[in-house]
């Protein structure tokens, strides 16, 4: 399989993630989920995906859709299409599965995914992830990944906007 291919294949449809997920757990897998926007990928999104994947040998990321971005964050995000987003991110090999979601939350997401462990950054904690009572419910694990000081797609709006 070509690289374009190979990369194309990482960014699966949700109405077959929970296939997906299943054949994973099937093949002894430990699955880590985590989701976000990621409008403007920067070196905390790769920090922050890379210590994700490291807790366990699967990694799936949702990514907001547009109309979500839009609804959390605005009408003037997200800079970058849905598309090239979920592009970028399926190109990271940290990364094995990519996911758009239309919701406002992941939630249907996790419940259809399932993951071994949930992981967010550090602006959460325990009581604001959604998917944690679900994760909990089965003995999953939830995980807060400290943010990388000085990173943010806010900040480096604000930056581009003042030069």
């Amino acid at each position: 399989m070509d690289k374009k291919n190979w990369i194309k294949h990482k960014i699966i449809h949700c109405d077959a993630i929970a296939a997906y997920s299943n054949m994973l757990r099937a093949t002894n897998n430990k699955i880590v989920f985590t989701n976000g926007c990621f409008d403007i990928l920067h070196h905390g999104h790769l920090s922050y995906l890379a210590a994700a994947a490291s807790l366990g040998n699967k990694l799936i990321v949702g990514i907001n859709s547009d109309a979500s971005v839009k609804r959390l964050k605005g009408n003037d995000r997200p800079l970058t299409h849905e598309q090239d987003r979920l592009f970028q991110v399926s190109s990271l090999l940290v990364v094995d599965a990519v996911c758009l979601f239309e919701e406002d939350t992941p939630l249907a997401l996790i419940e259809s995914v399932k993951p071994d462990v949930l992981a967010k950054g550090g602006d959460y904690t325990a009581a604001t992830i959604v998917g944690a009572d679900f994760v909990k419910s089965y003995n999953g694990e939830l995980s807060i990944i400290p943010f990388v000081t000085g990173y943010s797609t806010t900040h480096t709006i604000e930056r581009i906007k003042h030069l």
